[in-house]
C-alpha cells in the first residue's frame, strides 16, 4: 500500500491538552559508534515446557522411562479379555538410561499394553508423516508383534501400524505413521499381539518434517518465528536451569551429546518451583542438547552463548558451592565446550562434534560464567575460571553476571554494586544485567544507560520484561502497555548501542498448557503459535537495527506525568541501504504530531516505509483467537524533504525509513 504524505498540522491537539509540539532533529551528517550485530537476540531456557514439550519435537513424555515414577505420563491398557503386566527394570549395562518397560502377555485378548499421553496431548495434523521408533527385544515368547496406534481424544484410531522382527537382542526398529486427522490431543497406544514378554526403551514418535529436517530435530512453526527475528544472537540453556536447585540437578552439558539413548535425564529444576503452577511431569530429556543449539545457532546466523555453571547453584535456592580445591572438573568442562564447539577434528572433544556430523567448527566467540551468581563466592570462582578460559583461549569473550534484578534478590543494590567494583578492576568483556519490574519502570528509566562509564566492560542486558502484576505472579499478561514501555526503554538502550552491544527479553516460549512463569515472548499450543505484543516489538527493533548510531535531539517532549516521556525515540543510520531509521514510541492516548528535521541530509525520499504497531487500548493483548490483534502495519508513504512532520498515532511503535543521499 503507497500513500502520498501529507505534511498535517495537529497543533490544536497539543493546546486542548496543554501540549507543546515536540521537535525531533536528527543529525545524519555525523555517525556515530556502529551497531553491534549482536545488538537483539534471543534467550532461550527450558520453563514452560519449552524445550520437552515445545521447541524439542519428540511426542513421548517419559519415552525412557526415567522420570521419578517410571511410568508417569503411561497407564496400562488391558482390552477385553486381555491379561497380563507390566514391570520396570534397570539394566546396568545402560547406564544413561537404565531403565526399561517389560510388558507381559498372559491372555491376548484384544490388547495389553501401554498408552502415553503425550505433553498435554499429542498434536497431529492430518496428512503428515510421523516416525515412530522403538528399542525392543523378546524376553520371552516367539514372534511378538508390537502394535502402534495414534488415537483421538474421542477413541478413534487416526493410523496404525504392526512391528514385528523382534529378538533376544535390544534393536531399533521403526515405522512412518500418517495421520488420518488433524488433532491437538492426541496419544499413542502400544498393544502387544501374541503372549510372552516384550521389553521396550526408548519409544519416540516425531514428526516427520522437522526444522530442516534435521534428525532428532525441533518443531518446524517455533523456530520459524525465531528465524522471522533474525537474531544476533542465541543465548542457552538458561537461566536457572544452568545453576539447578542444588548441584545435582545443574545442568552437565556432557550429558547433553551423542546419540539421544546415550543422554543423561535430569529433572527440570521448574518442576517444583511454583506452588501455583506444579508440573511433576517436567523433566529434561536433553534431546535438545548443545549439539543441537549450536546448530540452531548456525541456522538462525546467530551465535551461540553458553551459559555455564561455575560450581554454584541458585542462590535462591540451595546456594549449595562446590570447594574451591575441587572445582577443576567444572572449569574443565568449560574448557573442553570450548573444544567440541571450536576445535579440529582430530581433537577429543572437535571428534565428538565431528562424529555427530559436524567435522566443521561452529566459531563461539564468547561464553557466560554463571548465570545469577553474587557475592564473594562468585567472584573467587569467576577468577578461576576467567584464568585458566584466558590462559587456553585470550580470545574468547567472558560474560560476567550481575545477579539477578536488584528489585528481587537481598540487599540487591548492594550486592550489584559489590560485584561492580570488581568487574570494574577484573575487565571481562560483557556484564549481564537483568530487568523484571512493573512497566512503569522501563518508561521512566528510558536514559538508565545515559550516564555508566563508558571506560568500563561493554553490556548485555541479558532478561527483561515488564511484569504487569508482579514478578513471579501467574496473573502476569503480555499486554500492549508491557510491550511498548519495553519500547521506550529499548530507544534508550539504542541510543547507548555503544555501551550496551546486547540485549534479549525473557522467557522466550510459554506453553499455552504447560507454564509456570509469564510473561512470555511466543505462545504456543500443541498446534499452534503466535506471538505476543512483545514479540513484535522485539522483531521490528531487530529487523531494523541500522548500522549506525545517529545523534536524535527531542524538545518539547509532552509528559504524562513525572519521568514518564509520551513519546521516546531513537534513531540509527543504515549504510547498506542508505536510509535513516527512526523509531518513536508513543505511549499516550492522544496522537503526538512532531516536526522532523534530518540534518546534513541532500536529498530525501521519496518512498519511506512506514512500519506501525499499535492497538485500541493499552491492555489488549494477543491469544490464539485472535494472534494477529496486535500486529505491525507496513506501509510506503512519500516524504521527500528533510523537515516534516509526523503524528505518531495513539499507543504505537512507528518505525520510519527514510531514503537518503
Amino acid at each position: 500500500m503507497k500513500k502520498t504524505f501529507v505534511l498535517l498540522s495537529f497543533l490544536e491537539i497539543f493546546v486542548s491538552i496543554g501540549w507543546t509540539q515536540p521537535q525531533i532533529t536528527v543529525d545524519v551528517s555525523n555517525p556515530g559508534t556502529g551497531i553491534s550485530p549482536t545488538m537483539y537476540g534471543v534467550f532461550f531456557e527450558d520453563i514452560n515446557f519449552g524445550a520437552d514439550g515445545g521447541l524439542y519435537a519428540e511426542l513421548v513424555k517419559n519415552r525412557s522411562f526415567e522420570f521419578d515414577h517410571p511410568l508417569r505420563g503411561w497407564k496400562k491398557i488391558a482390552r477385553e479379555g486381555a491379561k497380563g503386566d507390566v514391570l520396570i527394570y534397570r539394566d546396568k549395562e545402560k547406564p544413561e538410561n537404565a531403565r526399561f518397560a517389560r510388558i507381559r502377555v498372559d491372555q491376548e485378548g484384544k490388547g495389553f499394553g501401554l498408552s502415553n499421553e503425550g505433553f498435554r496431548g499429542m498434536g497431529l495434523r492430518q496428512g503428515l508423516g510421523y516416525v515412530f521408533s522403538v528399542e525392543g527385544r523378546i524376553a520371552a515368547g516367539k514372534r511378538l508383534l508390537l502394535k502402534v496406534e495414534l488415537v483421538g481424544s474421542d477413541g478413534r484410531t487416526l493410523a496404525e501400524a504392526k512391528i514385528g522382527g523382534f529378538t533376544d537382542q535390544w534393536k531399533t526398529r521403526t515405522c512412518i505413521m500418517l495421520a488420518g486427522k488433524t488433532v491437538a490431543k492426541a496419544h499413542l497406544d502400544l498393544t502387544v499381539e501374541g503372549t510372552g514378554a516384550l521389553d521396550l526403551d526408548m519409544v519416540s514418535l516425531f514428526p516427520k518434517n522437522t526444522w530442516k529436517n534435521h534428525k532428532n530435530g525441533l518443531r518446524q512453526d517455533l523456530v520459524q518465528m525465531l528465524a522471522d527475528m533474525k537474531p544476533g544472537f542465541l543465548r542457552f540453556p538458561g537461566g536457572c536451569i544452568v545453576e539447578g536447585f542444588d548441584l545435582s540437578q545443574c545442568y552437565q552439558w556432557k550429558n547433553t551429546i551423542g546419540e539421544p539413548n546415550q543422554r543423561v535425564i535430569n529433572i527440570n529444576r521448574w518442576n517444583f518451583e511454583f506452588k501455583h503452577r506444579p508440573t511433576p511431569d517436567y523433566y529434561q530429556s536433553y534431546g535438545l542438547g548443545y549439539y543441537e543449539y549450536f546448530l540452531l545457532d548456525e541456522d538462525l546466523g546467530a551465535e551461540p552463548m553458553p551459559i555455564i555453571n561455575c560450581g554454584m547453584a541458585c542462590q535462591f535456592n540451595t546456594a549449595e558451592l562446590v570447594p574451591m580445591n575441587q572445582l577443576d572438573p567444572y572449569v574443565q568442562d568449560a574448557l573442553d565446550l570450548i573444544e567440541f564447539a571450536n576445535g579440529p577434528a582430530d581433537s577429543q572433544w572437535g571428534k565428538v562434534r565431528a562424529d555427530m556430523g559436524h567435522p566443521e567448527p561452529f566459531n563461539m566467540k564468547m561464553i557466560g560464567i554463571g548465570n545469577e551468581q553474587w557475592g564473594p563466592q562468585y567472584i573467587e570462582r569467576y577468577k578461576v575460571f576467567a584464568k585458566a578460559i584466558k590462559a587456553r583461549h585470550p580470545e574468547m569473550q567472558l560474560i560476567a553476571a550481575t545477579g539477578s534484578d536488584a528489585t528481587i534478590f537481598p540487599n540487591g543494590h548492594a550486592e550489584i554494586e559489590y560485584l561492580w567494583s570488581f568487574w570494574r578492576k577484573l575487565k571481562p568483556e560483557i556484564v549481564d544485567e537483568h530487568f523484571y519490574r512493573k512497566p512503569e519502570w522501563f518508561l521512566e528509566n528510558v536514559d538508565w544507560y545515559d550516564e555508566y562509564d563508558r571506560q568500563g566492560p561493554k553490556l548485555f542486558v541479558g532478561e527483561y520484561a515488564s511484569q504487569s502484576v508482579g514478578v513471579g505472579s501467574p496473573d502476569n499478561r503480555n499486554n500492549l502497555k508491557c510491550a511498548l514501555y519495553e519500547a521506550a526503554f529499548m530507544t534508550g538502550m539504542e541510543r547507548n548501542a555503544d555501551l550496551v552491544r546486547m540485549t534479549c527479553y525473557a522467557p522466550l516460549f510459554g506453553h499455552e498448557e504447560a507454564w509456570q512463569w509469564r510473561p512470555d515472548l511466543i505462545w504456543f499450543d500443541n498446534l499452534n503459535v503466535y506471538g505476543s505484543a512483545n514479540y513484535y516489538v522485539q522483531k521490528l527493533f531487530s529487523l531494523n537495527p541500522g548500522t549506525h548510531q545517529l545523534t536524535a535531539r527531542v524538545e518539547g517532549v509532552p509528559h504524562l506525568d513525572g519521568k514518564k516521556k509520551a513519546l521516546n525515540v531513537s534513531s540509527t543510520l543504515d549504510k547498506k541501504t542508505s536510509e535513516v531509521i527512526l523509531k518513536a514510541v508513543n505511549v499516550a492516548n492522544e496522537v503526538v504530531e512532531a516536526a522532523i528535521n534530518l540534518q546534513g541530509v541532500e536529498k530525501v525520499g521519496p518512498d519511506a516505509i512506514v512500519i506501525l504497531l499499535s492497538s485500541e487500548k493499552l491492555t489488549d493483548e494477543n491469544s490464539l483467537a485472535e494472534p494477529k490483534n496486535i500486529y505491525p502495519n507496513k506501509t510506503i508513504e512519500t516524504i521527500n524533504n528533510a523537515q516534516f512532520s509526523y503524528a505518531f498515532q495513539p499507543c504505537s511503535l512507528t518505525v520510519l525509513r527514510i531514503p537518503i543521499q
